[in-house]
């Protein structure tokens, strides 16, 4: 399970870093996008990859840590994933401006 879910952030943040160096708006913007993805999968994967694990502890006693998931990652990539879809938005809004207000969608504003 962990090689699985390290070659799919490695292919992630890879497609993501290649698709950010292309010239045009809307490669860029979804080159961020595959890295914000692959940011959220790591994240996610920091908190133990348990299947079926209730992520809160019952009351009273000794209780084994590992047999709960940590819900402080679950946390932080559903925030994630919040704001990283209002930055997309954003940037697709100020893309669209762009190339009304320029005629093109490259990245700095010309054709080549």
């Amino acid at each position: 399970m962990e090689i699985v879910l390290s070659a799919a952030i490695g292919v992630l943040a890879g497609s993501g870093i290649w698709l950010m160096m292309r010239p045009r708006t809307f490669q860029v913007i979804i080159g961020l996008a595959l890295m914000s993805y692959a940011v959220n999968i790591f994240i996610f994967s920091m908190g133990r990859l348990t299947v079926g694990a209730p992520p809160i502890m019952p009351k009273g006693g000794f209780i084994n840590p590992q047999n709960y998931a940590d819900p402080l990652p679950q946390a932080l990539v559903l925030t994630a994933i919040v704001i990283s879809f209002a930055t997309t938005a954003l940037f697709l809004v100020v893309m669209i401006a762009s190339r009304g207000m320029t005629g093109t969608d490259h990245v700095d504003g010309k054709d080549r």
